[in-house]
């Protein structure tokens, strides 16, 4: 199933964006970031807050609920601040924009989509693609997410096919500055579906390369199947790479998932690697 076009544009902060304006002191003019932090525009001090070029007004109130809602981010509609939040009915869970120093993250019924402990959302981001190796040719993104894998592996591969079972996460991602280029890079395909079903339906050979992020295993155990792993090694090309997210080798978790990963990936014929940098292993074929 195809994916619709992001919506317009719209002003989007976070507690990062305007510790500035509350602690400006005297100042009339100050840069603030509408997009979290992707570029910067005039803030012009008013009797109520801070004046945007668009007309809006950031009012103090507004500055103090962004500092209190730490967790959060807000776009600004009309002069009142919206949570960017969905909850999903399909697979009932509350998804939110957290926000970091940098790109934001995500969280699932609260609990981050990526690491930020020590990184950022991209630094992780960067480390799963190292692991695997600089994306070439046809790859195929397991998991959309906020689709910030999809977007710097299509920096270098030809196209980059990636799949998102729950739409209420693309919802989000089309009020994310950070995640624009997943609707607008023309060698990124977006699709809505379930990654079990999808991938047993690609032909053999269909990919050069696979990035295999799932949600936990307690959420999306089938990712973790021996089935799935036979069809994605059937799905890469000779010497294709695949790399799987795991979780912190050095946590209960991490650990006892990754040895039945591990297990099952060589079962499913693939070469496997650790990468604890990247919190994963790498399968070649």
């Amino acid at each position: 199933m195809g994916i619709n076009p992001p919506m317009p544009e719209s002003l989007i902060f976070s507690h990062h964006q305007v510790k500035r304006l509350a602690a400006s002191g005297a100042a009339d003019v100050l840069p603030l970031s509408p997009d979290l932090g992707r570029s910067t525009l005039p803030a012009r001090r008013v009797e109520n807050g801070w004046s945007l070029p668009d007309g809006q007004i950031l009012t103090r109130a507004h500055i103090e609920t962004l500092l209190e809602e730490t967790n959060s981010c807000f776009t600004l509609v009309d002069g009142a601040l919206e949570k960017v939040e969905a909850f999903s009915p399909r697979t009932n869970r509350y998804y939110s924009l957290m926000p970091t120093p940098s790109a934001p993250t995500m969280l699932i019924s609260g609990i981050p989509m990526h690491r930020v402990k020590d990184t950022t959302p991209l630094q992780d981001t960067q480390q799963k693609l190292k692991a695997l190796g600089k994306p070439y040719g046809r790859v195929l993104d397991t998991a959309t997410g906020l689709g910030y894998t999809a977007i710097q592996a299509a920096h270098t591969a030809d196209l980059v096919i990636t799949i998102e079972f729950d739409p209420a996460v693309l919802d989000i991602c089309r009020r994310n500055p950070w995640s624009t280029e997943l609707f607008t890079r023309p060698n990124i395909q977006p699709v809505i579906g379930d990654s079990v079903d999808l991938v047993a339906a690609f032909p053999d050979g269909a990919f050069d390369a696979i990035i295999h992020d799932p949600p936990t295993f307690a959420l999306a155990g089938e990712m973790y199947s021996l089935a799935t792993y036979r069809h994605l090694h059937r799905l890469l090309k000779p010497g294709g790479r695949l790399f799987h997210y795991i979780g912190n080798p050095d946590s209960r978790y991490g650990a006892t998932t990754g040895r039945g990963v591990a297990d099952r990936l060589r079962q499913a014929g693939f070469r496997v690697t650790p990468k604890e940098k990247a919190f994963g292993v790498l399968g070649v074929k």
